[in-house]
């Protein structure tokens, strides 16, 4: 058994997680770290998990008690715990927020669409941003062929959790309900993870990708369209992207157009591409706290691990 634990245990995506490694057939939760919780029941902040789990917040924790170590803390908590703590030379780290997407520090990039050897053989693993994750998946077929040779425009709507569990004046419901609006329109920090790993792909790309964010009505999912010009025809968009995710464990090519009730609750992320005149018109939609967050983490433990990328994952969308 693979033996977890979790530091920064409150938010939505450590809840989320721990529900997963409950249940996970190879793996076994040591401890969740909370210091502002320490103590208390997990239930008595993930309310959802009532009946599967009697732990408690734990004050403190034994790194070399455990094989993983899932980092759920806020952006910058990761660098700084990292540079503050020995850690034993056998554990393997994952860390779900955005401190070294960038690969510094000996940590690969965990898009497994994306690395997934370089994953398997990994010590060190970034989760990747839910935004970058579904938009990345949009597009990676087309850089992967050397395609993307003009602007990129994305408009994509996330769910309030994406926002974290501390609310805000633009996550509470009596705001958010019956509501839209758009936020770091051009300027969303996960930009930064998708540009880096188009050009990984396609060392030529310098066009602008144009992307405006969204906030949504709803708790949890994202939907994201985006366009480009494309000289593929349907058929043979249709063929490359087939191809391109023919081995993915999560990742499927749908035929007919999708909605975000088909992924939510699920670790999946379904594509669906139409070509109109020019331009290719690719739609993404993936569950944020799960393929954007908590499902993804786990399913490179199980590349980490040499586990099936699906152990542990396989959930049914809640389709209605």
């Amino acid at each position: 058994m693979i033996r977890a634990g979790i530091i920064g245990g409150a938010g939505y995506t450590a809840g989320e997680l721990v529900r997963l490694l409950l249940n996970h057939d190879g793996a076994e939760l040591a401890f969740v770290h909370s210091s502002s919780n320490a103590g208390n029941p997990l239930t008595a902040v993930h309310a959802g998990l009532l009946g599967e789990t009697e732990m408690c917040f734990a004050s403190d924790y034994d790194l070399s008690s455990i094989d993983v170590l899932f980092i759920c803390s806020a952006h910058g908590e990761s660098r700084r715990f990292i540079e503050s703590t020995e850690l034993p030379p056998h554990l393997k780290i994952i860390d779900l927020a955005q401190d070294f997407r960038d690969e510094s520090d000996g940590f690969v990039y965990g898009l497994p669409e994306l690395n997934r050897e370089r994953i398997a053989g990994a010590g060190r693993v970034a989760n990747p941003g839910c935004f970058a994750t579904a938009i990345q998946l949009a597009l990676l077929p087309l850089a992967a062929e050397g395609l993307l040779d003009d602007e990129i425009h994305i408009t994509a709507i996330t769910g309030s959790t994406g926002a974290g569990v501390k609310p805000g004046a633009t996550t509470h419901f009596s705001w958010r309900a019956s509501n839209i609006s758009a936020y770091k329109s051009f300027e969303h920090q996960h930009l930064i993870e998708i540009s880096r790993n188009i050009r990984l792909l396609q060392n030529n790309f310098d066009q602008d990708i144009n992307f405006v964010p969204l906030r949504g009505d709803f708790t949890r999912g994202i939907f994201a369209s985006v366009y480009t010009a494309c000289p593929l025809s349907q058929d043979e968009a249709d063929k490359l992207y087939r191809s391109f995710y023919a081995d993915a464990a999560f990742t499927f090519v749908s035929p007919a157009n999708i909605d975000m009730k088909q992924v939510v609750n699920t670790n999946k992320a379904l594509l669906h591409v139409e070509k109109h005149g020019g331009k290719l018109h690719v739609v993404s939609a993936i569950d944020n706290l799960l393929k954007g967050a908590s499902g993804q983490a786990v399913q490179n433990m199980n590349l980490m691990f040499g586990l099936g990328e699906r152990t542990g994952l396989k959930l049914k969308a809640s389709a209605f």
